[in-house]
């Protein structure tokens, strides 16, 4: 990894729901930018690392200081990676686990709110937990990180995942 590039990595929890069906559980993104927001607001629980970490070590922290509790144990499923609309690169895996959202004791971050205020608050950053189907999570997951649903569906159906209309 190069010192300038930005990378995060998260863990996807999923949890079967009968037959081949499941459910991931994703977070909204707190903070007053994301506070009416519904539609690309959610995210993976994730986080940034540096060159000093390793992806999967960074994953189960991450996950840690969103939620507020240590992953579920479990065989990690690799999702790969994933390049944002801001430049920044995803690395997330899959466990299957079931974890209650309503147990969430969300990390928190300061930023000055509202701007120019010189006011300093804190707010969650990741203000509720929801399980969702793939269906629903497709619509409220940030667009870049939407190709990991489609990579867990893969895996857990053994179907290899959808390309791109240009063939890639």
């Amino acid at each position: 990894m190069s010192p300038n590039e930005r990378r995060s990595a998260g863990l996807l929890l999923f949890r079967t729901t009968g037959g081949s069906g499941f459910e991931v559980l994703i977070g909204h993104m707190g903070g007053p930018f994301w506070a009416r927001r519904e539609s690309a607001a959610w995210s993976v629980p994730k986080g940034e690392y540096g060159p000093e970490e390793e992806a999967a070590d960074a994953a189960r922290r991450e996950f840690e200081e969103e939620f507020g509790h240590p992953a579920p144990d479990g065989r990690r499923l690799a999702l790969g990676e994933a390049r944002q609309s801001g430049g920044k690169t995803v690395t997330v895996w899959a466990v299957e686990g079931d974890l209650d959202p309503a147990a969430a004791v969300p990390g928190t971050f300061t930023m000055e709110w509202p701007r120019g205020s010189g006011v300093q608050r804190d707010f969650p950053e990741i203000d509720r937990f929801a399980w969702c189907t793939p269906e629903v999570a497709a619509d409220r997951l940030v667009k870049g990180q939407r190709v990991f649903l489609d990579r867990l569906r893969g895996i857990l159906t053994d179907e290899p995942e959808p390309s791109a209309p240009d063939g890639s």
